[in-house]
């Protein structure tokens, strides 16, 4: 991350002259600011296997990557087809969550199926 510094004066009265009237100093303020960087970005992904059913790839893929059946089925088709498909693009922890949710249902329901995530 890279400071960025700013100056800003500003006119303050230091004190009253003799004539009434007042004498003026600058005083500078340096005010530093930090760049935020955009976080990584991790590919959610599907692989395919032997065993789970095209029918609950769909199922994870509306219930976890929120995908409209049509886009679920492009995907498992993808899946089916390729050997693995991305499901979304998240931050590390977000895609982490996924990986682990998609996993945990596969294992409840007797699928091997695999879901990892790659740094985009």
């Amino acid at each position: 991350m890279k400071d960025q510094k700013v100056d800003k004066f500003f006119l303050n009265p230091i004190f009253s002259t003799e004539d009434g009237g007042e004498d003026y100093q600058y005083e500078e303020e340096v005010i530093t600011q930090e760049r935020v960087k955009r976080p990584k970005m991790y590919k959610v992904l599907l692989h395919n296997d032997d065993y789970t059913t095209m029918e609950f790839v769909t199922h994870v893929l509306e219930k976890y990557f929120f995908k409209t059946p049509e886009q679920a089925q492009d995907i498992m088709l993808t899946v089916h087809s390729e050997g693995q498909g991305v499901c979304g693009i998240y931050t590390f922890e977000v895609a982490e969550t996924k990986a682990a949710q998609v996993t945990r249902l596969a294992r409840e329901n007797g699928h091997p199926l695999k879901c990892s995530f790659e740094e985009e």
